[in-house]
Parts: structure tokens; C-alpha cells; sequence
């Protein structure tokens, strides 16, 4: 009798954002199909140059793991720079962020084939995107919907526009089709995904905003329990945006690209929103929807900051009322007209780092303070994780059924991580 156990699926390992992890799925699902399960598929982050750095590390010990298997190299840092990962001689392949979501791409004969190891477009040529619909990855739960991709900002201290390419929005209804389709295979939450969440639109016929996608998959999709949405641009909120956070369906979480909260360092990151206008936002989103968890991104130790800079930052934690914070140390991108401003030494920007992600600490436990004592509805994910409609994280005293189902909580203390609690159900 004929052997017909399944093909194994690649190694696939993930570097940097969370979108990358989306697409990281889509690319294990395109090799599995085309029986690359011998494979290793690397996704890189450009985003600093210690991410760059992790990537190498990364290669280097999954050739040592895994004698002879193709090693296939992907994501920003491989986009940014594909020269030195081919130069590497445990890398067999270097594959851009366009052709890598492409299923014809990982078709053995045509990526294995061949002495080329680079194969990598010019992203900035790239004009359209596609719609990829990112499911089972946590069961029920939720499923990501990648509507948009690429930037066409130019902030100082970034390298991402070159690794992602300019702005692409996904046309509505091919989105509409999508959430449609996970709310109807049963999935409890969709998230809505980009590299600029709130650009989307602006390349689209009658150029709409973000706002008025949110809401015609509501008015649309009524059979949707819950919609998130993702990392967004403050300064790009708009109106329809805000107002749709009054829909019970809309998840009470948005994670803000804020960066700094001094204005001067904000111009010198080429930033578009000053440091008043984001604690304007902040205070219209909350009476907008009392129960939402803010959460941003803040570099700490960008060129010529101050110390008196540096505070700014710090005191924005307090006066945006932010959640959770995801503070890191400015690493200079060749390339980024950032990396030739006055540079500060790398104790001190370790050192503000490191009081800056202290204080974000700080803000973790008085949000976790707000839910000590309460009951809340958390969903789900599987065995004894669950979440809040916040994205608070809660582990609980005992598994509770299968992901993608609500049930109330009684919250009953943190782990400094997380939040913990038993199921009332």
C-alpha cells in the first residue's frame, strides 16, 4: 500500500512584529502545500539593528539544527538588505516581502532551482496588495485580516518603508467578504491588521478612511461578535474611527504609534502629531469608550534627546493614561537620516530604556488594580489563557472549555505579567 501520511510542515521561525507572525502563517501554509516540509522559512525584522543582528544569530543556529534543510531567508531585514544574507553561506535562498505571500513562490522546483539566491523585487514598484485571511492560529478565538501594508510616511528613525514598500489598502469588499466568512466558520473575533492601519484607503477609489471601513463591516457583518484593530497612527484617527469605538463590537484596545512626548524630538522624528494633540486624542477616545486600554510605542534615547526631553516621555505615560507600553532603546538604521543627527551613548540610551520600560511596568499594575475584585468577560484561547475585551492577558485557575468563548471571571489578583482569575462558568 502506497504511503499517504500528510507532508510535515516547515520550520517556520518569527522575528519582530506580530504581523510578521500573521504572515509567517500564510507562508507556512504555501510551503506545506507545496511540500517544503523539509525547509526552514526565517521571517527577519529590520526594525533595529539588533533585530538584524538576532536575525543572523537565527540563521545561524537553525543551520546547526537542521543539517542539510533549506535554509530560505524572508521579512525586512532580507528585503532592506539582501546582499548580506546571501553572502552568508548557510542561507540557500533570500525571498522579498512581495513574493513571499505569493503561493507560486514556494513551489520546490522553481525557489530550489537554480544558482540565484536572491530573490527580491523592488518594493517601492509594488502597487497592490492582497487580501490575506489569517485563521487557526489561535483556534476560535480570533482570526487577522491583513487589509492593508506598507507606508508611505518617512519618519527619521525608520527603515520599514523600504523593507514593506508604499502604501497598499485592501478594496472593502474583498474585506467585508473575509470578516464575513471567519464570523461564519465560527470565530469569535476578527482582527483587522497593517503596517499603517490607518493610511488604508488613501490609494483606493474616493479615497476612504479607516473609519468607514470599521464601520460597513459592523452594518455589514451584524452576525460579528467583536472587531479589534490593530496598531494605528493617533494622528490619522479619524472621526468615523472614533465614533465606531461606541459600538459595543469594537474591542475597547487600541495600541497608539506615539514614539516621543517631547515636540521637538517629535519634529526631528518627523512625526505629524505634536505632544498636546496626543493627549487631546486620548482624552476624546475615553469619553468616546470609558473602558479603553491604551497602549504605545516610545523610543527612548533618540538623537540629540535631553534629559529634560526624556521626561516628557516619561510624564506622557501619566497624562495619555496608557495601559501597556512598549518601550525600547533607539538603534541607528543605515540609510535612516536619524542615524546621522547627534548621536547619545549607548549606556545612556540603555539606561532611559530601561527607566522608561519601569515605568510603563509602573502603569501594567495600576491598570491590573482597575480589574482586581471584579467580574469580567474574558475570552478564551485555549487550556487556561483567556483575555479581556482590553487585551488584558488573564491565566486562570482551571480550564474553562474551548477557545473562542466568552465566560465571566472573577479577577483575583496578577502576576505582574498577567492578570488571574477563576471561571464562573
Amino acid at each position: 500500500m502506497a504511503d499517504t501520511a500528510p507532508p510535515s510542515s516547515p520550520t517556520v521561525i518569527t522575528l519582530g512584529c506580530r504581523l510578521n507572525t500573521y504572515e509567517s502563517e500564510v507562508m507556512r501554509r504555501h510551503a506545506h502545500a507545496a511540500g517544503l516540509g523539509d525547509a526552514v522559512i526565517i521571517n527577519t525584522c529590520a526594525v533595529t539593528s539588533e533585530a538584524v543582528r538576532g536575525a543572523r544569530q537565527a540563521i545561524r543556529r537553525a543551520a546547526r539544527d537542521n543539517p542539510g534543510a533549506p535554509i530560505l531567508v524572508t521579512g525586512c531585514a532580507a528585503q532592506t538588505d539582501p546582499e548580506a544574507f546571501a553572502a552568508m553561506p548557510e542561507v540557500t535562498r533570500v525571498i522579498g516581502n512581495h513574493d513571499k505571500m505569493k503561493a507560486e513562490t514556494w513551489k520546490p522546483a522553481d525557489l530550489l532551482g537554480g544558482e540565484e539566491k536572491i530573490r527580491v523585487n523592488d518594493i517601492m514598484s509594488v502597487r497592490e496588495t492582497a487580501a490575506h485571511l489569517i485563521d487557526g492560529m489561535e483556534g476560535r478565538a480570533r482570526a487577522y485580516v491583513q487589509v492593508q501594508n506598507g507606508c508611505d510616511h518617512r519618519c527619521t528613525f525608520c527603515i520599514i518603508p523600504y523593507g514593506r514598500g508604499n502604501s497598499r489598502s485592501v478594496p472593502a469588499g474583498e474585506v467585508v467578504a473575509q470578516v464575513r466568512a471567519l464570523a461564519a466558520s465560527g470565530h469569535y473575533e476578527v482582527v483587522l491588521t497593517g503596517v499603517d492601519l490607518t493610511s488604508w484607503g488613501a490609494d483606493l477609489p474616493g479615497t476612504p478612511e479607516l473609519g468607514n471601513l470599521v464601520q460597513r463591516i459592523l452594518k455589514l457583518v451584524p452576525e460579528l461578535r467583536a472587531l479589534r484593530i490593530s496598531s494605528i497612527d493617533a494622528i490619522e484617527m479619524d472621526d468615523a474611527l472614533i465614533e465606531a469605538l461606541a459600538d459595543p463590537r469594537v474591542a475597547p484596545y487600541l495600541h497608539l504609534s506615539l514614539q516621543h512626548g517631547d515636540n521637538l524630538i517629535l519634529k526631528r522624528m518627523k512625526r505629524r502629531h505634536s505632544r498636546d494633540q496626543a493627549i487631546q486624542l486620548t482624552e476624546r477616545l475615553r469619553a468616546m469608550r470609558p473602558d479603553i486600554a491604551l497602549g504605545a510605542d516610545i523610543i527612548a534615547g533618540f538623537p540629540t534627546e535631553t534629559e529634560a526631553h526624556f521626561e516628557n516621555s516619561l510624564r506622557l505615560i501619566d497624562e495619555c493614561g496608557l495601559s501597556f507600553l512598549h518601550a525600547f532603546p533607539y538603534s541607528p538604521r543605515p540609510g535612516t537620516p536619524a542615524a546621522k543627527m547627534p548621536q547619545l551613548a549607548k549606556p545612556l540610551i540603555k539606561d532611559r530604556a530601561a527607566r522608561l520600560r519601569a515605568a510603563g511596568e509602573a502603569a501594567l499594575l495600576r491598570h491590573f488594580e482597575r480589574h482586581l475584585g471584579q467580574v469580567r468577560l474574558a475570552l478564551i484561547e485555549r487550556d487556561t489563557a483567556a483575555r479581556l475585551p482590553d487585551f488584558t492577558q488573564v491565566k486562570l485557575s482551571r480550564a474553562a472549555g474551548e477557545g473562542g468563548r466568552m465566560t465571566p471571571v472573577q479577577i483575583t489578583g496578577h502576576d505582574g505579567k498577567q492578570l488571574l482569575g477563576t471561571p464562573l462558568s
